[in-house]
């Protein structure tokens, strides 16, 4: 079959192959457009450029570096999602090359600490390879050059970029906006903070981002990175602590309904596991910046005081993985109290159990002797009229037996009861004697002529 159009004939199968092609290229193009329209939605750049006086602008993302004094600042955030390392190198490839090469980006987007120089930059990282979308992840990495900063993370770091605003909440007196008082006037002065972002403020071992120092040198911008990095895991440990606290008191005062549910929702288990993962990250931390604090002393543009920032963070994390520690053993203590009380709960129901197992062991066996169906059981005899009170004296016999075990359990009662009572009784007639008069004990003592017995 043909097909006739202006004066041309094109068979079924050149037709085909038109839609084949053409159905290819659209196919191609969705897919050469599907990252570049996803990716401004997904990864957060930033880009300053410093004057060396103190005084920092916002610029284009170009990737060009500093002249003279001048230095620039790229800062990139991935998103805490579930997304493989494939993808984050994607985003970056994107964003960074060029003039970044795939050894650059392999070597910014890995995982596990690393401090060494790819193509003439001083590279680190300090990335835990725990998932993505956990707040106990962390990930920063940075590409330093004497006249630029390239650095990346996972989601957004405190403190880490500059903001314009020349006054700082801390700096004045605010009041406190209450749940509980929100329909009242209020006639105070001053700004109104929320009782959330107070509770934030509390947790926080920083200022404001409005009072970060301009960064002058590029090691004072290193040095400005890294403060950031360790008061994020600072903020990060100090929640942690908080809830610890506040889980303490709750268990408490709690009653069986709570301790049940926090044994079933596994609470101190994942919290122990993402103290681990910090753990983790403190330790990249304590391999990676004795790492960059020698070869920064090596370069002429580091300066000796922010040598010895370096070492003040080093010290940092050090006091901060001792204090993880005990926050984990404070979990590891916890969470044997609640399988202690897990086990006192499961014992007092095996007890219950074994109390209703031996009080129907013995009428099992009564019952189980007189069901037998042979000759010479008594009071079986269904024809004989002198044994038709047989059930009645088997539900005798078993009434008796469950007596016997009932007082079995009550002797130890008993005993203890009538002990109790003969050391009350001993107790008064001690105390009656001691009530007599010193002067009348010893009267009657006098005919002896010896000394008082004491």
């Amino acid at each position: 079959m043909e097909i006739s159009r202006d004066n041309e004939s094109i068979t079924n199968s050149e037709v085909e192959e038109i839609d084949r092609e053409s159905t290819n290229n659209d196919i191609q193009q969705n897919e050469n457009l599907v990252p570049r329209v996803r990716l401004p939605g997904l990864v957060r750049k930033k880009a300053y450029i410093f004057d060396g006086y103190g005084n920092y602008y916002n610029k284009e993302w170009d990737l060009a570096e500093g002249i003279g004094q001048e230095f620039c600042w790229y800062h990139i955030e991935l998103p805490r999602s579930n997304q493989k390392l494939t993808s984050s190198a994607q985003w970056l490839i994107d964003l960074l090359c060029p003039p970044l090469k795939l050894q650059d980006i392999l070597s910014l987007v890995s995982n596990g600490p690393f401090c060494g120089y790819v193509d003439g930059a001083l590279v680190f990282r300090v990335n835990s390879p725990g998932p993505p979308s956990s707040n106990f992840t962390f990930r920063l990495a940075a590409r330093v050059t004497e006249n630029s900063v390239i650095t990346v993370s996972l989601g957004h770091i405190p403190r880490v970029g500059f903001s314009p605003t020349s006054q700082s909440l801390l700096s004045e007196i605010p009041s406190v906006e209450s749940p509980y008082r929100r329909g009242r006037n209020r006639t105070a002065a001053g700004p109104v903070i929320k009782e959330h972002v107070l509770e934030f403020l509390l947790t926080m071992n920083h200022s404001e981002e409005a009072d970060n120092p301009v960064p002058k040198t590029i090691s004072n911008l290193v040095v400005h990175i890294l403060d950031t990095h360790v008061d994020h895991l600072q903020d990060t440990v100090t929640k942690l602590e908080m809830e610890l606290e506040s889980v303490e008191l709750d268990l408490d005062k709690g009653s069986f309904a709570l301790k049940k549910q926090m044994l079933d929702d596994r609470r101190f288990p994942k919290m122990h596991l993402n103290l681990q993962r910090l753990l983790q990250v403190i330790a990249h931390g304590e391999q990676v910046l004795p790492r960059v604090k020698e070869k920064c002393s090596l370069r002429g543009w580091f300066a000796c005081e922010d040598i010895n920032a370096l070492e003040e963070y080093i010290g940092s994390l050090r006091r901060l993985k001792e204090n993880v520690g005990f926050i984990a053993n404070r979990v590891t203590a916890i969470q044997a109290g609640l399988d202690s009380w897990q086990a006192e709960q499961i014992n007092k129901k095996l007890y219950y159990i074994s109390f209703l197992s031996i009080v129907f062991l013995p009428l099992s066996i009564i019952t189980g002797v007189f069901g037998m169906n042979v000759g010479g059981v008594p009071w079986t005899g269904q024809d004989d009229p002198a044994l038709k009170d047989g059930f009645q004296n088997v539900i005798l016999i078993c009434l008796m037996m469950l007596f016997l075990v009932l007082l079995c359990f009550l002797l130890p009662w008993a005993y203890t009861s009538l002990a109790s009572w003969r050391r009350r009784v001993a107790m008064r007639r001690s105390w009656s004697i001691n009530r007599k008069s010193f002067l009348r004990r010893t009267i009657g003592m006098n005919h002896r002529g010896g000394y008082l017995r004491l």
